[in-house]
């Protein structure tokens, strides 16, 4: 039903519900409350006390006195006494609102309810609303929903239209789960839950409410998605790729051994190539873990068969470490194998050349930047796509690169963020995960230290033993330049300071985002090649960055970074055999900062440090920024209700099993429901876009 059609509602009112994109009815019973005003019995003034302030309290009394009117700063006040039935007072005030005191005269008795404040001592009731004491009787041990309003609209505007929608969509309301799983896993009927969650009885019916809603949630997302997996699972691909013998030979002629998490790794993905079912995987693995051998492996093996590769970096640096890595493997196998670099920096002519070598053929790896995803490049015969670092790419972007494939490619996504197993399966839901937790080795753990700034100069004199001892260090401050009302270092004044600190003979050198690419191309070069023995550096260096003989990195203002982020840092130091440091500086007294740092610094197992992040940050800013697409639910959380989670996909599970097309009668309404769901683009093929 149009909304117009309920009463009370006409176009102006019709359009501020769309602001809030409630189109009709149907869309009005799922906007659920982000609260509930619970109107408690009235307390006395003397229960009042300190442990309330800031907090929702309702009171009876007498207004004593006429009202006074006064100034305070930007505010025009107006306030009263009220005494209760005890003969105590308590003030009520209101801001920029005089004309109350035509409503509240002396003499008068209401129920007051509002916030409690205490200043200097004074306890006082702030923006009370009044209420008859017969008025407040029936509505006493009630709760009211509050809704996210927008300008045209308010709580007791959109109150009166769910009311109304709800007896309109009774027969929408209809349970569309199976009453053998509304059994299995106790959960209420569906429209006992949506009355409850809009008007509750108590707390009881809200919790159960909500029980049921966050299942919903994951039920639906979690049978879109192995909906999705199956039809894949269906999917031929001509670009079926068996182990080459060549392969194994440049395996074993490797320089070190593959760690067992490596070698199970390279035997999933080997299988995974060679079947007819295109590869649709992600290879997470710790910091240093040993991915891109992998890749490197992959690729080649890829080519061996007669079929060309592709890998996909999100920085320009780390493009350019992955292309030499496999020229290294390459050549160093002996193999006549055309790779070639593609970014944005790169000359219009040569870039020319490159398209011409992908369209033919003759780029037989082809490495790059967003810059192979340009419309203008269209390559021959891609029979594996592998992107690195995928949540720092659009689901768009990763459509596009795999539609550069004739036929259905092969898909390798690589993470170095250990991801919380929650997470992994609302990020990448449509994809087989292999994990490697297993470090090389010849790694030693890196030492950690978490400092004040009275411990700089003690740093810059260790610093200085370690160049003298032939390392090399990394500086990494949270700001470019200097900015206005933040108290944080940079990157610009901290490297003149440092130098200074240092001396003439020690080269100090800066890296930061706003750099062309070619600028921070060949300061990483100087870097890596040990021309540059102290690297000043932003978050620039966080993916991907392999210098062996950078030993120490220390960290400013490490309280600003996420646990995540500060791993991530911390693995561009101890990938060589040498002992290596990292030090975390903060003056922060926040309890949260000193729980975080004591955090990082007591592990290096980045799957823990991902899972503790997750619970402090929470999913949608995990990785330091809110993804492209929703990551989060309506209702659903998928830390704090991981164990609904692992309930609804199981349930997901099982009902496709019994009936993979939901054609039985049993399963008729549960059909047409996911058939809206995933029209009002709550679902997609690829699980939810990041």
């Amino acid at each position: 039903m149009i909304l117009t059609q309920l009463k009370g509602l006409g176009p102006k009112r019709a359009e501020a519900f769309e602001r809030l994109s409630i189109y009709d009815t149907y869309d009005l019973v799922y906007y659920y409350p982000v609260s509930y005003e619970v109107y408690e019995e009235p307390l006395f003034v003397a229960q009042i006390d300190a442990a309330r302030a800031g907090k929702t309290v309702s009171l009876e009394g007498i207004v004593t006195d006429r009202p006074k009117i006064y100034r305070a700063g930007r505010y025009t006040v107006t306030a009263v006494i009220v005494k209760d039935a005890e003969g105590h007072g308590i003030k009520c005030k209101w801001y920029n609102m005089p004309y109350i005191g035509k409503s509240v005269y002396k003499g008068a008795r209401f129920v007051f309810r509002g916030h409690i404040s205490i200043k200097k001592a004074e306890i006082s009731l702030e923006q009370p609303k009044f209420f008859l004491p017969s008025e407040y009787d029936e509505i006493q041990n009630t709760m009211r929903p509050v809704y996210r309003l927008t300008k045209g609209l308010s709580v007791n505007v959109i109150r009166n239209a769910v009311e109304q929608a709800l007896e309109a969509e009774k027969d929408s309301l209809k349970d569309y789960l199976p009453s053998q799983l509304r059994q299995k896993y106790d959960l209420p009927d569906l429209e006992k839950t949506i009355r409850s969650i809009h008007f509750p009885k108590n707390s009881e019916d809200v919790e159960s409410a909500t029980r049921r809603l966050v299942f919903d949630e994951f039920f639906l997302f979690s049978l879109s998605v192995q909906t999705g997996k199956n039809t894949n699972e269906g999917l031929k691909t001509g670009y079926v790729i068996p182990e080459q013998k060549r392969t194994e030979e440049i395996i074993r002629s490797l320089p070190y051994e593959l760690t067992n998490a490596q070698k199970k790794a390279w035997e999933v993905i080997r299988n995974d190539l060679a079947s007819e079912v295109p590869m649709n995987r992600l290879l997470q693995g710790d910091v240093g873990s040993g991915k891109t051998i992998i890749a490197v492996l992959a690729l080649i093996n890829t080519v061996l068969a007669g079929f060309q590769g592709i890998l996909m970096a999100p920085t320009e640096v780390l493009a350019v470490q992955e292309y030499k890595e496999i020229l290294k493997v390459v050549e160093g196998a002996g193999l006549d194998i055309q790779v070639r670099l593609l970014t944005g920096s790169i000359k219009s002519g040569e870039k020319k050349k490159i398209y011409e070598e992908a369209g033919s053929g003759k780029a037989q790896i082809l490495v790059g930047t967003h810059a192979l995803i340009q419309d203008k490049l269209v390559i021959n015969d891609p029979g594996l796509v592998i992107t690195d670092e995928q949540h720092r790419f659009g689901v768009g972007q990763r459509h596009t690169l795999k539609a550069k494939a004739q036929d259905v490619p092969n898909i390798l996504v690589m993470s170095a963020t250990p991801i919380p197993r929650t997470l992994a399966w609302i990020l990448f839901a449509d994809l087989d995960v292999s994990v490697m937790d297993e470090l090389p080795a010849e790694r030693k753990p890196v030492k950690n230290a978490v400092v004040d700034t009275s411990y700089r100069e003690k740093a810059y004199r260790f610093i200085r033993d370690k160049v003298k001892a032939g390392r090399q260090i990394y500086v990494i401050c949270p700001m470019v330049e200097e900015s206005e009302g933040l108290d944080v270092e940079n990157v610009t004044d901290y490297s003149k300071i440092l130098q200074k600190e240092l001396g003439k003979d020690i080269r100090v050198d800066t890296l930061h985002g706003r750099m062309k690419p070619d600028e921070k191309n060949d300061i990483m070069k100087s870097f890596s090649c040990g021309e540059t023995d102290v690297l000043v550096s932003t978050t620039v260096v966080e993916v991907g960055v392999n210098v062996p003989n950078a030993t120490v990195m220390m960290i400013e203002n490490a309280e600003r970074f996420g646990l995540s982020q500060l791993h991530q840092l911390r693995g561009r130091v101890g990938r060589g055999s040498e002992e290596s440091y990292c030090i975390f500086v903060s003056d922060a007294d926040s309890e949260d900062a000193k729980e975080r740092l004591d955090i990082i610094s007591s592990t290096t197992d980045g799957f823990e440090i991902a899972q503790k992040d997750l619970e402090l940050r929470g999913p949608g800013d995990f990785f330091g920024f809110r993804q492209s697409g929703e990551l989060l639910f309506n209702m659903a959380d998928p830390v704090r209700d991981s164990a609904l989670l692992d309930m609804a996909l199981k349930a997901a599970v099982s009902v496709l099993e019994e009936d993979p097309q939901l054609e039985s009668p049993e399963n008729a309404l549960l059909k047409n429901r996911m058939v809206r769901y995933m029209e009002r683009g709550m679902g997609d093929e690829e699980g939810v876009t990041i």
